[in-house]
C-alpha cells in the first residue's frame, strides 16, 4: 500500500541566458539530446492507459498505482500489450520523458519492472539494487525522478526468494562474514530481520519488512516528505511472488 510526497517546478532556461547546471543535468538525464503511508485506490482511471488512443500519463499517485496494477494483471494472465515501443514513440522520446512511476527493485533477473508491470519506453524510471538497498546513488536517482520529472509514485518492490535477504539472514544466524561488498548489503538489510520467525518463514517475513522499512526511509527524506505532504507523491511498498507473478502492496 502507499504513503503520500512536493515536486519542484522547473523554470525553463531563458533564451540567451547561460543554461544552469540543473538545466544541463535535466537535459542529459531526460534525454533531450543536444547532439542530434497507505494510499487507497479511489480515483477513476482507464484500466490501461497504455492502449488509450493518445497516451494518457497518470498524474496522481492513485492513478499511477492503478496503471501498475492493470499492467501486472496483464502480465500474470499472459495478456501483455508491450506498449510504447513503436517508431513514433521512440522518436517522441528523443526530446523528453515523462515516466509516471519510479520502481525501486532488486537486481534479480526474474523481476524486471517493465515486464512485471507490462510497461514500455518512457513509462517507468527504474532503480535497482540488491535487496532494494539504499545508498546515495539510489537516493539521488529517486530524488531526480520526483523533483525534476514530477513522478507521482515511488514503489519499493521486494520479491519472493530474494537472495540478498537470504544472505543477510544467513550471515546473522551463523556469524559468517560475507565476501567483499556483499557484506554491506547484509548490514543494510539486517535491521529488517524478523526474529519472531524461523527458517524460510524468517526470510519471507524479512523480505516484506525490508521493503516496508525502505519505503519508510524514503518517505522520511525531507524533499520527498514535502511532496507527500502536498499530496503530489506517494511512496509504496509491494512484493512480487515468483509463483503466481502477482504484485501485492504491503501495508
Amino acid at each position: 500500500m502507499l504513503s503520500n510526497t512536493r515536486t519542484s517546478n522547473i523554470e525553463p532556461v531563458r533564451e540567451g541566458a547561460a543554461p544552469s547546471r540543473r538545466a544541463l543535468l535535466r537535459t542529459a538525464v531526460a534525454g533531450t539530446a543536444a547532439a542530434g503511508s497507505v494510499l487507497a485506490l479511489g480515483s477513476s482511471f482507464p484500466a490501461s492507459a497504455a492502449t488509450s488512443g493518445a497516451a494518457v500519463r497518470p498524474t496522481t499517485p492513485q492513478q499511477a498505482l492503478r496503471e501498475l496494477e492493470a499492467g501486472n494483471r496483464r502480465w500474470r494472465t499472459h495478456r501483455q500489450e508491450h506498449p510504447h515501443e513503436s517508431p513514433a514513440t521512440r522518436l517522441r522520446l528523443t526530446t523528453a520523458q515523462h515516466p509516471f512511476a519510479i520502481v525501486l527493485g532488486c537486481v534479480d533477473s526474474r523481476v524486471p519492472p517493465e515486464l512485471v508491470f507490462d510497461q514500455g519506453l518512457g513509462d517507468l524510471l527504474t532503480v535497482r539494487s540488491a535487496g532494494e538497498v539504499l545508498d546515495e546513488a539510489v537516493l539521488g536517482s529517486i530524488a531526480y525522478g520526483v523533483l525534476e520529472l514530477a513522478v507521482p509514485l515511488v514503489l519499493v518492490l521486494g520479491h519472493q526468494s530474494c537472495g540478498a535477504v537470504k544472505a543477510a539472514v544467513h550471515a546473522e544466524e551463523t556469524g559468517e562474514r560475507l565476501p567483499a561488498h556483499i557484506q554491506y548489503l547484509a548490514d543494510q538489510i539486517r535491521p529488517s530481520i524478523d526474529h519472531a520467525q524461523q527458517g524460510d518463514a524468517r526470510v519471507s517475513a524479512t523480505i516484506d519488512a525490508n521493503a516496508r522499512r525502505t519505503r519508510d526511509r524514503l518517505a522520511a527524506e525531507p524533499d520527498l516528505a514535502r511532496a507527500i505532504s502536498a499530496g503530489k507523491l506517494a511512496v509504496a511498498a509491494a512484493r512480487y511472488d515468483l509463483r503466481d507473478q502477482r504484485v501485492r502492496t504491503l501495508g
